[in-house]
């Protein structure tokens, strides 16, 4: 291995540290307690270091939002892959979706509430982004309906589901009713 190829490993290395701390304080404190100087001393890294990889805190909220979009969409497709039909696959996308917002709020925000400077729904929009809505619409194209664009169902139903997740978050809908709720928004929704 060169010195050249040591130092990018390297630098990858303390990049996906830097997200995974900043990621961990963020779930544990919410994102007011990420800042560089608490970052720098939990890596044992100056803030030097720290801006040589991400020019402030929206950098590293973008990185962990990219990272979410990546693991959403591998919580959706494999959740979906059990399925045997339309409408079960439908169900356990709603069920991943809203499981993943609940297990990790901090992540969660960072890709949906959140400035991480990520352009979304434009041609620049990045990969894991995409990806993310592609598994959405894997399995969502299937059940919109005749003469009903396949996008924007899955749009409308994302949308859906974001609202579901944050009004549950936020207490404002008692989460013993999911599961009623997620059935009512397939049953509603999903043409089969």
């Amino acid at each position: 291995m060169s010195v050249q190829e040591r130092k990018q490993r390297e630098r990858a290395e303390r990049e996906r540290l830097i997200v995974a701390t900043a990621r961990d304080i963020a779930e544990q404190q919410g994102w007011d307690a990420v800042t560089t100087r608490r970052l720098a001393e939990r890596i044992e890294y100056s803030q030097p270091v720290l801006y040589s990889h991400f020019r402030g805190k929206r950098e590293i909220i973008g990185a962990v939002a990219l990272e979410g979009a990546a693991e959403l969409a591998v919580a959706v497709r494999a959740a979906t892959s059990r399925a045997n039909d339309p409408r079960e696959r439908v169900t356990a996308l709603a069920r991943a979706y809203l499981e993943f917002a609940a297990r990790n709020p901090a992540v969660y925000d960072a890709m949906f509430q959140l400035d991480g400077g990520l352009a979304f729904a434009v041609e620049d929009t990045p990969q894991p982004l995409k990806d993310a809505f592609a598994a959405l619409l894997e399995s969502l194209g299937e059940v919109a309906g005749e003469n009903v664009h396949p996008g924007l169902f899955t749009e409308v139903f994302w949308a859906a589901l974001h609202g579901l997740a944050t009004l549950i978050r936020a207490g404002r809908l008692p989460p013993e009713h999911t599961e009623s709720r997620v059935k009512l928004l397939v049953d509603r929704l999903a043409v089969v």
